[in-house]
C-alpha cells in the first residue's frame, strides 16, 4: 500500500511492469514457482563473484508489483534499487510479484492476504531450496501490506534469520477502512466471498477485489504475527506517514508484542520514503539501516 499526497503520480509509477536495475556488481535472474496451481514471478538478484551469499526476500504493498515504486530521478523502482544496494554490500535477494499481481499468475481480483501469505512463504521455502544462496541465511524486507505478509511468513517460517519491517500495517481493518472506505468494508463484510466490488482509491485510480479480501480484514493479525516470531525483528516507520499512522505508535505495538531482538526506527519521512522527491531516504536510511540489522543477526 503505497501513498502520499501525490496519488496519481504513484499510480502512474506503480503501473510499471519493469524498470531498469544497474548490471553493475550483481546479476538478474527472472524465475518462476506454483502456488495453488498459479504461477510466481520474481527477480533473483546475485552479487558477482559470491558463491551462496545470504539472501533477502522483498516482499511489495497493496496494488504493487515486485520492482516497486519508481524513485524520481533514476531509472529505477524502491526494490529493484533496494536489491542492487544489497548486492553491491554482498546480499543476494529475491523479489516477487505476488499472484494476481504483475507477472505472476492469477487476477489481481481474487486477491487475500491468506494467498499473499502462501506465496511468501513459498518463497522462503524456494529460497532454502535454492544452491545459488545460502538457505540457512534468510532475512525478509516487507513494505506496508508487505509488511502485515512478511511478520506472518516469518511466523510460518521461524528459521527466518531476521526481519525488517518497513511501514507495515498493523491493524488491517482500521488501516483498509481509511483507504477503501468504511463503507466499502461494510458492504464487502457483508456480501458473499465471490462478489466483486469496485472502489476509487483515493488518488483517483479504480480497483476492483472480491468481498474474499475484505473478510480477512478482521481475521488477520500482524501483530499476533510478530508476537509468534522469536527472531530479530526490526520496523521502520516514517513521522510523515499517513497511510499506515500514527507513527510511530502503530510501529511501536508490534515490538509491544514481540519477544526477541528489536529495534524501532524512526525517520523524518512519509509512506513511500521520500521516492516522489528522489533516493537520498532510501539509500541514506532505509537500505543501510535493513543492511546493519541483518549484519548484526546473521
Amino acid at each position: 500500500m503505497l501513498s502520499l499526497s501525490s496519488f496519481r503520480l504513484w499510480a502512474a509509477g506503480a503501473a510499471l511492469a519493469s524498470l531498469a536495475c544497474s548490471p553493475a556488481l550483481a546479476s538478474e535472474t527472472v524465475i518462476e514457482f506454483v502456488v495453488n496451481g498459479a504461477k510466481v514471478v520474481g527477480t533473483l538478484e546475485l552479487p558477482d563473484g559470491m558463491a551462496a551469499a545470504p539472501v533477502v526476500l522483498l516482499l511489495h504493498g497493496f496494488t504493487g508489483s515486485r520492482d516497486e515504486l519508481a524513485i524520481k530521478d533514476t531509472d529505477e523502482g524502491v526494490f529493484s534499487r533496494t536489491a542492487r544496494l544489497l548486492a553491491e554490500k554482498g546480499y543476494a535477494s529475491l523479489r516477487i510479484d505476488f499472484r494476481g499481481s504483475g507477472q505472476s499468475g492469477g487476477t489481481w481480483a481474487d486477491t487475500t492476504y491468506s494467498g499473499q501469505i502462501a506465496d511468501a512463504i513459498a518463497a522462503v521455502d524456494w529460497l532454502k531450496d535454492n544452491a545459488s544462496v545460502d538457505g540457512k541465511r534468510i532475512s525478509i524486507i516487507g513494505w506496508s501490506q508487505g509488511g502485515l505478509v512478511a511478520a506472518h511468513a516469518a511466523k510460518a517460517r521461524p528459521e527466518v534469520r531476521s526481519v525488517s519491517l518497513w511501514a507495515p500495517v498493523v491493524d488491517p481493518m482500521y488501516s483498509f477502512s481509511s483507504l477503501l472506505g468504511a463503507d466499502t468494508v461494510t458492504k464487502a463484510l457483508a456480501s458473499t466471498p465471490d462478489t466483486a466490488i469496485t472502489v476509487k482509491l483515493p488518488w483517483g485510480a479504480e480497483t476492483t477485489l472480491k468481498a474474499s479480501y475484505y473478510h480477512e480484514l478482521p481475521t488477520t493479525s500482524p501483530v499476533a504475527a510478530a508476537a509468534g516470531y522469536a527472531g530479530p525483528l526490526q520496523v521502520i516507520v516514517g513521522t510523515k506517514d499517513t497511510i499506515v499512522a500514527p507513527q510511530p505508535a502503530s510501529g511501536q505495538i508490534l515490538l509491544n508484542y514481540h519477544d526477541g531482538p528489536e529495534e524501532l526506527l524512526v525517520f523524518e519521512t512519509d509512506h513511500v520514503w521520500d521516492a516522489f522527491s528522489g533516493p537520498q531516504t532510501l539509500d541514506q536510511k532505509m537500505v543501510p539501516s535493513a543492511l546493519a540489522w541483518f549484519e548484526s543477526h546473521p
